[in-house]
């Protein structure tokens, strides 16, 4: 049934144009309904430092719900501007725990997060190993995670009061998707909109120069989508988040949050178009070839189309094939931290 409607909405719906990067980028932001918002009146919750790291807990308002909360990293004795780094937290069918699960505050992990650091990220807070190569990183809770989660009711039950949230969040998930389109925008817009105010506070720093972005799964679709809607973003780092839409109808489609499903998005392009749409600008896409959320032929196929898009200019996108699960592994870290060090550099 799904291959019959396929070729029908392919046929009526003209699926798939190739569009200009410039071009794509305004449409897709117009299309998912990106909101324009700030990071305001922000404030120093509080300062620590653990071992060779300086951290602060920041706060801010972007106009609605609560107060976003983030970590801000950076090496405890450095001095200058360092480059800046915004590490956007995954899904991972956890929204208990936003910006903890890739950065460390005071109190150190729970022990959800420490069970989802070991299966996804080699066992580390990235943020805060990025940070000590000598970034300031910036972490940060976005819509629907963290300090900016949903009051929902979880009941009792044996497991802990995170897990039991998570299992009512992933029910709760499509309704916020429905109320954002009934508010003419997307849950992809108002994450976006989130993560584009959260670049421009980083960029304003006085003690912060160029500033790139990186994240694994929902992150990566997330620095996707602020590498194509920000072009000050100076670097970008995809991981284990790119396929072709074409190749993952079917069994790879229920697998997804509704943040990668934003309306319209197919009548512009497929999402590596969309990934690559800030060609010729720095772009790396690390692919988990084991990856058992994205077929095999829709990575191969969004690494030739995004290898097109950066015809011209080849030295801007670098392709990591990782034989590898879903995960941002330490080597694969290491060789992200490597890239973006280079990227960033003055």
């Amino acid at each position: 049934m799904f291959a019959e409607l396929a070729e029908i909405a392919a046929a009526q719906r003209g699926l798939y144009p190739v569009l200009g990067g410039a071009e794509l980028r305004a449409a897709a932001r117009a299309a998912m309904g990106v909101l324009d918002l700030t990071a305001g009146d922000v404030r120093v919750e509080r300062t620590w430092t653990d071992g060779d790291l300086a951290g602060e807990e920041l706060s801010w308002s972007v106009g609605f719900g609560p107060r976003t909360r983030a970590f801000l990293l950076r090496p405890r004795d450095a001095h200058g501007p360092l480059p800046g780094v915004v590490a956007l937290h995954c899904h991972a069918g956890m929204k208990w725990a936003g910006k903890e699960k890739i950065a460390d505050g005071p109190e150190g992990p729970s022990p959800e997060v420490s069970r989802l650091r070991q299966d996804l990220y080699g066992g580390r807070a990235f943020a805060g190993e990025l940070a000590r190569r000598g970034f300031a990183v910036l972490a940060h809770d976005v819509f629907a995670w963290g300090s900016r989660r949903f009051p929902l009711e979880i009941g009792d039950g044996p497991e802990s009061e995170a897990d039991r949230y998570d299992l009512a969040a992933v029910a709760h998930e499509h309704v916020v998707a429905k109320h954002c389109a009934m508010l003419g925008t997307s849950f992809a817009g108002v994450v976006a909109g989130e993560d584009l105010a959260a670049a421009a506070y980083l960029r304003s720093r006085p003690d912060v120069g160029p500033v790139g972005c990186a994240g694994l799964s929902g992150g990566g679709l997330r620095a996707a989508l602020l590498g194509a809607f920000d072009p000050q973003v100076r670097a970008v780092v995809v991981t284990a988040m790119v396929s072709s839409y074409r190749d993952m109808l079917g069994g790879h489609v229920p697998k997804h949050t509704w943040m990668f499903y934003p309306p319209g998005l197919p009548r512009l392009g497929d999402w590596p178009d969309l990934v690559a749409a800030r060609a010729p600008e720095p772009l790396m896409v690390q692919y988990a070839l084991r990856d058992e959320l994205f077929p095999e032929p829709g990575m191969r196929r969004a690494h030739a189309s995004i290898g097109e898009r950066y015809r011209d200019a080849p030295e801007g996108y670098e392709a990591v094939f990782a034989d590898v699960p879903h995960s941002f592994d330490v080597p694969m870290q290491e060789r992200a931290f490597d890239w973006l060090a280079r990227r960033l550099a003055g």
